[in-house]
């Protein structure tokens, strides 16, 4: 339980060394280039390859004097490099590592992000394989409608999180974008064959037309997708609390031996995973605003985005790895109640089977509006009653009986015809 909660994997990501870390490679990988057109020694870059370290502790403690994080930690570098340092940061702004740097943890967080989403796809995958001919009854506005398939249900979870697969493929490229083009990005100080070379090396492609910083509508439209993929997550779990609910209890969280759901009442099996994921659905959307808050920037560039980033960021990144792997668990774990699915289906003697009553009769010559209202009236007849049973109330209706049959009003109370066209859809999905 602690490894799930601490996701070391994707925190170590956002963390002040692994940060120092991608500013010390987008600064090696400029020197390189520098070196591959001529501009500063070969020998130098070796030089700085092979001595150059940094300590974070002496790094903020130059920073407190400074006020400047770059400047600290180039100073730093430098104590260790000595006079090849010279060559380090030639022509650059501090937003040239800044930025570069952090298109690189924002796509190895994508990367990360990807291995628990294929977690949830299979788990989807495996229970809507499980439950295709699961029959269950299909709910609009809270309210029994008609009989679907907890397969069917699935089936759009499945699609959904296939939408969000693809999304962060594209988003990875979208994202995967360095500047090295000097204190307005107009290539003043710096050859623009050295950021090209650079961002090679780095994994990323020059972005078209930066300012001294990278246009943040790249970044809100991170933030943004990781956001509408919580909330998703938040829409499955959403659904779970829902059919968890002790009048539904069509589905419910893996209730693990030695767990306690309340410390008052015994018998208390509450959804807390699911609640958890809404909740930190919330903090991802919030997210969302703030990144589009960034993008507006004074002129070429101001900071005003910075402080705020490095909040939303490094949250949205781990809120979104956790809920990832944790609705992953509770899909691939969900206890599902066939025979409850079914007694709720036929509550109030199948009520939900209103509409195909409605057109046999009105397959047999009678006016809808007609149609309808008969089968209103048995229906109300029977909702909400205690012993309400609509298709007893239909097969003692005189005017219904003069037009179907027995076997006819019979036949419109089979679940099975609702799902004769599913199928076709889960052909689509692979089910």
């Amino acid at each position: 339980m602690i490894e799930r909660y601490t996701l070391p994997e994707m925190g170590s990501l956002w963390t002040d060394t692994y940060k120092l870390k991608t500013w010390l490679e987008v600064e090696i990988a400029v020197c390189e280039a520098q070196a591959e057109l001529g501009y500063i020694p070969e020998a130098a870059v070796a030089e700085i390859k092979e001595r150059a370290s940094f300590d974070l502790k002496r790094v903020k403690e130059i920073e407190a004097e400074v006020r400047h994080d770059v400047i600290a930690f180039l100073t730093n570098v430098n104590e260790y490099v000595g006079d090849a340092g010279r060559y380090i940061h030639l022509g650059l702004t501090s937003s040239d590592v800044l930025d570069t740097a952090l298109a690189l943890t924002i796509t190895a967080s994508l990367d990360v992000l990807l291995g628990p989403l294929e977690d949830l796809i299979q788990g989807i995958r495996y229970q809507a394989q499980q439950h295709r001919e699961t029959v269950m009854v299909g709910r609009s506005h809270g309210i029994h409608g008609e009989p679907i398939t907890f397969g069917f249900k699935l089936a759009g979870w499945l699609a959904e999180v296939l939408r969000h697969r693809d999304r962060l493929i594209r988003l990875r490229k979208e994202v995967a974008v360095g500047k090295i083009s000097g204190a307005m990005g107009t290539y003043a100080n710096i050859d623009p064959r050295v950021e090209a070379i650079a961002c090679q090396k780095l994994g990323l492609e020059p972005d078209t037309a930066s300012t001294q910083v990278i246009s943040r509508d790249r970044h809100a439209n991170f933030v943004q997708h990781l956001a509408l993929l919580c909330a998703s997550i938040d829409r499955f779990a959403v659904e779970i609390r829902n059919l968890q609910r002790t009048d539904v209890l069509e589905v419910e969280e893996y209730f693990s031996p030695g767990q306690k759901g309340s410390s008052a009442m015994p018998h208390k099996r509450n959804p807390i995973r699911s609640e958890r994921l809404s909740g930190l659905a919330r903090i991802a959307r919030s997210h969302a605003a703030t990144a589009l808050e960034n993008v507006p920037l004074w002129h070429e560039r101001d900071i005003s985005h910075s402080s705020a980033e490095r909040v939303i960021l490094p949250d949205v990144c781990i809120v979104t790895h956790f809920m990832l792997v944790e609705i992953a668990d509770l899909v691939k774990r969900l206890l599902v109640y066939p025979q409850n699915m079914e007694d709720n289906m036929n509550v109030y003697g199948g009520v939900i089977f209103s509409q195909k009553v409605m057109l046999a009769l009105v397959d047999k010559g009678m006016s809808r509006e007609e149609a309808y209202a008969i089968v209103q009236g048995c229906a109300h007849e029977a909702w909400n009653k205690p012993n309400g049973d609509f298709r007893n109330a239909i097969g003692q209706n005189n005017l219904v009986a003069e037009k179907l049959t027995a076997e006819e009003i019979a036949a419109c109370f089979d679940p099975h015809q609702h799902l004769k066209h599913l199928p076709e859809i889960y052909q689509r999905l692979g089910i």
